[in-house]
């Protein structure tokens, strides 16, 4: 068996963050979207998996926004999005350091 690739445990919830708390260039994989605390949440978290944030994918805050940090860009596959802290904080990952991305 190679241990060059290991696929990484998005399920352990006991070591995902907020992407929110993603330092800027720092690869992570979603783990999984918080449960939606009442229907507006609900309809923003369903936004966010039809847009692409689904457990497994590859995630990478690019950019922050200056003053207050807000929004972030954040780059998923091959495309960029703008997103506000409070919707990304709907987006739980798992920090994998070797994943460093700039274009990826």
């Amino acid at each position: 068996m190679s241990t060059d690739f290991q696929k990484p445990d998005v399920n352990n919830h006991g070591l995902d963050m907020g992407l929110d708390e993603l330092p800027r260039l720092v690869g992570a994989r979603v783990a999984r979207l918080v449960d939606a605390a009442d229907a507006d949440e609900r309809e923003l978290v369903l936004r966010l998996l039809e847009i692409g944030f689904l457990p497994g994918e590859r995630v990478c805050v690019i950019a922050q926004g200056f003053p207050a940090h807000d929004p972030l860009a954040v780059r998923i596959g091959h495309t960029t999005f703008a997103l506000r802290r409070y919707e990304a904080a709907l987006i739980r990952v798992v920090p994998e350091p070797t994943l460093a991305r700039g274009a990826e």
